[in-house]
């Protein structure tokens, strides 16, 4: 089987343009800022650049790409201006990801900052059901893809830094939208905020929780990272894969597990010196017995 993997990868120039970088590191995905990802505005997506879009998925023998939300919204603010921006966001990277076809939006839940986790877990919910609400109202029809939510390093007054913040989520989600959240896994966020996945025992463990608290099936797309950080340091500082704190036979264990293995993977990896895209991409492939 060949791995779903890419990388993120720059709009620049045009939106079409990440197709192109993508094919020439060796992608077969990626994923996209669909606008400007430091600020609260993007521009429109016009048409001529959704048909071009559209059509560069066949040309480049890609199916999928992932979109990934904006830095800044926070969708468990307990700030009503920011919280409110924030979901102005999301019901705009969803509409922009159905006029791009694209099928996943990630998206970090956020903090609660000191309002607790409760509130934080709520706040996120209703942040989701209601821009899926508002997005399809708008679009005149259900909207064929999934918000992924991203796991974090578990830093103070963070949502998601554990399996379980995700799954109290997807609960409540799953009361009026039962198929259209699902989840991203980052395996550097995972490492920081305490799951080992340096030993067979450790990686096992963490299987055994995703899958008993949230579910395997729910799981759509993994970040592929190694880390500059200890396990549950709560660093959040991305490594070239195998050159970092979880090593070649961690990340190797994701790549060849016979359920991840199936999943897309983006690689959010630093380009410097000593490798870039095509390089770490080349690394993983080998780590899956592709080269």
């Amino acid at each position: 089987m060949t791995l779903k993997i890419g990388t993120h990868v720059s709009i620049a120039g045009s939106h079409v343009k990440a197709f192109e970088r993508a094919k020439d590191a060796g992608e077969n995905t990626f994923q996209i800022f669909t606008g400007n990802p430091r600020g609260w505005s993007a521009k429109d997506i016009d048409e001529e650049t959704a048909v071009a879009f559209n059509a560069a998925y066949k040309k480049y023998g890609i199916d999928e790409v992932v979109a990934h939300m904006p830095y800044l919204p926070n969708l468990a603010s307990p700030k009503d201006e920011i919280y409110g921006k924030s979901r102005d966001v999301l019901i705009r990277e969803i509409l922009r990801c159905r006029k791009l076809s694209i099928p996943y939006l990630v998206t970090h839940p956020g903090s609660h900052g000191g309002s607790g986790r409760e509130f934080g877990i709520a706040r996120v919910a209703e942040a989701l059901t209601g821009a899926l609400a508002a997005a399809e109202e708008r679009a005149g029809a259900k909207t064929p893809f999934m918000i992924l939510l991203e796991n974090t390093a578990g830093t103070k007054n963070s949502i998601g830094g554990n399996f379980a913040d995700i799954a109290d989520i997807l609960k409540i989600t799953d009361e009026t939208f039962p198929d259209a959240v699902g989840v991203c896994t980052d395996t550097c966020h995972a490492f920081a905020a305490g799951y080992d996945l340096t030993t067979a025992d450790g990686f096992e463990s963490t299987i055994a929780d995703f899958e008993d608290t949230i579910g395997l099936e729910r799981l759509k797309v993994i970040h592929l990272n190694d880390t500059k950080g200890d396990c549950a340091s709560h660093l959040d500082r991305h490594e070239h894969i195998g050159l970092g704190r979880i090593g070649t036979e961690g990340l190797k264990r994701v790549v060849t597990h016979p359920i991840l293995s199936k999943r897309i993977f983006i690689l959010e990896t630093p380009i410097d010196d000593r490798r870039g895209d095509k390089e770490n991409i080349a690394v993983v492939k080998a780590m899956a017995g592709e080269n």
